[in-house]
């Protein structure tokens, strides 16, 4: 993920939080909010209750890797918060793709 998909302001941040339309299963919650430009952007919140740091770097690092490769599932329109569930500990690699594709096939 480039850093201008990131979204690093945490007013923006909250602001798709508080105002977004959401989904969640066991591993993920997607928070998402329309906008006026082309390209979606993404943040990933881990809790601190999840775990000790590299769990949570591992478990951010993983869900990059997912929303590299299914960019094109996204749609353009939308900037994405993509908050990490406690199902993730114990969920494979394989699991978590699914899951996540899972929430985007609701969000169309």
């Amino acid at each position: 993920m480039k850093r201008i998909e990131m979204i690093k302001n945490s007013d923006y941040f909250s602001n798709i939080i508080k105002n977004g339309k959401f989904q969640k299963n066991k591993n993920f919650v997607i928070y998402y909010i329309d906008k006026d430009k082309e390209l979606p952007k993404f943040g990933i919140a881990v809790k601190k209750k999840i775990g000790k740091a590299y769990i949570r770097n591992r478990l951010k690092r993983q869900t990059r890797e997912i929303i590299d490769n299914h960019k094109k599932e996204f749609k353009k329109r939308n900037d994405y918060i993509i908050m990490i569930r406690d199902g993730c500990l114990t969920s494979s690699f394989k699991d978590m793709d699914a899951s996540l594709k899972e929430l985007l096939e609701r969000i169309d």
